[in-house]
């Protein structure tokens, strides 16, 4: 039996975020033949806008609209969700902040599965979908069976599954916020207080097409030298995941990830890094990704289009000063 699937979509000030486009590659890796809808919920003026991009890849999309959806809040959301939703589907759910907060309960109200941090899909076999998941903060891939018979909530980790722009579609788009919205809205015990713009620094890596990124691997402050040689080598600029940020080693606004900076850049060099899903979320669009790391179980492997198992400390200068002799090279 086949069951429907549907796409929680993120979105702000108008703009459909990525992992709307990523859910559905998702979707096809689950069930090809599953009749796969977007949910669009919002009270912005750009929503919309976001439900007519939605349609161009989804066949249906489901739009909810109230002034009070302009923030979003799991609390909210779920309750409205489970009104709409039907029984025994497979709802997906980006992995990050706002996917994190609002699945668990999600699940529990539609008395369904629960998997979260998806990684890859295998197919269902005995009404059980396989999926591999990532333990101990990515050294450890694992796969899983997750039973179907009730449905599922499953969260999708960023940047895991390519953006499927694929087939353009003429999708159809249905309001569904009168039937939602009948018995009014739901309750919440939170409430907005502000949003918080973060300060401009000397340079802003979202705008960078060539990023450089450094982790724990640097080793040493010292060694950031090296990460900014490259950089200058390649033209980019130097980016960064936490643990360097809590170091002090470089300025918050050179980090990326959930708690940093969401960047687009084309090309996106890893070193040391461990590609854990609170750095992945950062990196959006569909980067060039090369990854160097000397342990060969990295998780940013699983998600790089090069790896290379090496010493950052040995490889990065040696791959510099070959770059500046090619370069020095064309210019004779």
């Amino acid at each position: 039996m086949t069951l429907p699937i549907f796409a929680y979509i993120l979105h702000q000030d108008g703009t459909m975020d990525d992992t709307a486009l990523e859910m559905l590659s998702a979707a096809s890796k689950i069930d090809p033949q599953a009749p796969v809808t977007a949910l669009v919920l919002g009270g912005s003026p750009g929503l919309n806008a976001v439900c007519q991009k939605a349609a161009r890849y989804y066949p249906e999309v489901w739009k909810i609209e109230h002034e009070k959806l302009i923030h979003l809040d799991a609390e909210i959301i779920r309750r409205l969700l489970a009104r709409v939703l039907p029984s025994k589907a497979i709802i997906l759910v980006a992995h990050e902040h706002f996917g994190m907060d609002l699945s668990p309960g999600l699940s529990i109200l539609l008395d369904t599965a629960y998997l979260p941090d998806v990684i890859d899909f295998h197919g269902i076999e005995n009404n059980r979908v396989r999926a591999t998941r990532q333990e101990l903060n990515g050294l450890v891939s694992t796969q899983v069976d997750c039973e179907l018979s009730r449905g599922a909530v499953m969260t999708i980790r960023p940047g895991s599954f390519k953006m499927d722009e694929g087939q353009v579609r003429n999708g159809r788009i249905v309001d569904k916020s009168k039937e939602v919205l009948q018995e009014g809205l739901p309750e919440t015990r939170r409430r907005f207080l502000k949003f918080i713009q973060a300060e401009a620094g000397e340079i802003d890596i979202t705008q960078s097409e060539v990023l450089v990124s450094v982790g724990r691997g640097i080793q040493d402050r010292d060694n950031l030298d090296m990460a900014f040689d490259l950089a200058k080598a390649i033209g980019g600029d130097v980016a960064c995941s936490r643990p360097i940020v809590d170091a002090k080693w470089l300025p918050k606004e050179r980090q990326v990830g959930n708690s940093g900076n969401t960047v687009k850049p084309k090309v996106y060099i890893a070193l040391g890094i461990s590609g854990a899903f609170q750095h992945l979320g950062g990196i959006k669009g569909s980067p060039f990704i090369v990854a160097i790391n000397k342990n060969p179980k990295n998780p940013f492997f699983q998600v790089a289009d090069t790896g290379v198992v090496a010493d950052i400390l040995d490889l990065v200068p040696k791959l510099t000063k070959k770059i500046i002799e090619n370069k020095e090279k064309k210019a004779t």
